[in-house]
């Protein structure tokens, strides 16, 4: 929304188009205003068939309509990033929980 609103939205959206890989962590963390949600779709849409993406998400997939807003959207965008993907569902504790609990565990030296 930056790039946009900065007249460089052509030029970000060309840059990420060429990453062979592109990485977004926490989709859903925090749920996106229908511009940023269009936005993101965009970016999807411009990578579909042409680069690699990598979507980690802590939200099941019927979920992501309160992130997006829109059925129609959010399910334009999972009909794409579902085409061609590999889907590793990860369930278990918490790393970052594990590792605090074991810090107050272990004696103080």
């Amino acid at each position: 929304m930056e790039a946009r609103d900065e007249k460089r939205l052509l030029r970000f959206q060309k840059q990420l188009a060429k990453y062979k890989l592109l990485i977004i962590d926490e989709l859903g963390f925090v749920p996106l205003s229908k511009t940023g949600a269009e936005l993101l779709f965009e970016v999807f849409s411009q990578r579909y068939e042409r680069g690699s993406t990598l979507l980690t998400s802590n939200l099941p997939f019927d979920e992501w309509t309160e992130v997006f807003g829109s059925e129609r959207l959010t399910g334009a965008l999972l009909d794409r990033l579902t085409h061609h993907v590999h889907i590793l569902e990860m369930n278990g504790d918490s790393y970052r929980l594990n590792q605090s609990q074991k810090r107050r565990k272990s004696p103080k030296t």
